[in-house]
């Protein structure tokens, strides 16, 4: 069963966890995913944005093709600010800072699909960041996308120095990823009001 986050006649809310596709893959095997999950108890839901598998946390459905639309529209002119939560491999001095690295997906690399750097062909990424705390090996930070490149945050993070712990393409592989996408704040679809979803980390 899917936790749900926030639930009324055109928004979905549900905290995806890591580990489970957001829609379903190529074949038999990777049929299992948050919306098929969400279509037993939401047979109206309609996907109009997605988490990386690994990627834990806050992820939204809509309720109705005009609702998807405006949703989606809100994502395409980036008028949802999303916070993420991440742990990272060793200790960031500065409190806080901003990444504008473009990114391109690796074509030497399909599997797992891996993507890079390219200040020449890459496409514009841009990552703002904050310390929360740190502990002897690892810091704490808030992460704030103003761009929504495939394994952006994962990528940034390890341009910079500190791979997001658990990463096992980016970093060092562990038991889970340490990214949640902690909250969400987009004007509701029919209202027209902000609203603003929240979904603590579990780490």
């Amino acid at each position: 069963m899917l936790e749900i986050i926030h639930s009324d006649e055109a928004v979905l809310a549900v905290n995806k966890p890591t580990g489970l596709l957001t829609v379903p893959g190529r074949g038999p095997d990777k049929q299992d995913c948050c919306y098929h999950r969400l279509l037993e108890s939401f047979p109206d839901a309609r996907v109009v944005h997605r988490l990386d598998m690994d990627t834990s946390g806050l992820i939204l459905f809509a309720r109705s093709p005009e609702a998807q639309r405006t949703i989606s529209m809100q994502f395409e002119k980036r008028e949802i600010s999303k916070t993420y939560m991440a742990l990272v491999e060793g200790i960031i001095e500065a409190s806080e800072g901003m990444v504008d690295y473009p990114m391109r997906k690796d074509m030497e690399q399909r599997l797992p699909p891996k993507h890079l750097i390219d200040c020449i062909r890459g496409k514009k990424a841009i990552t703002e960041w904050k310390v929360l705390n740190r502990t002897a090996s690892t810091t704490r930070v808030a992460l704030f996308p103003k761009t929504g490149r495939s394994h952006q945050l994962r990528v940034h993070m390890q341009a910079l120095g500190f791979p997001i712990v658990g990463d096992p393409i980016y970093g060092t592989p562990a038991a889970r990823l340490m990214l949640h996408a902690q909250s969400l704040e987009l004007f509701h679809p029919v209202t027209g009001e902000s609203i603003r979803l929240e979904c603590p980390a579990p780490f």
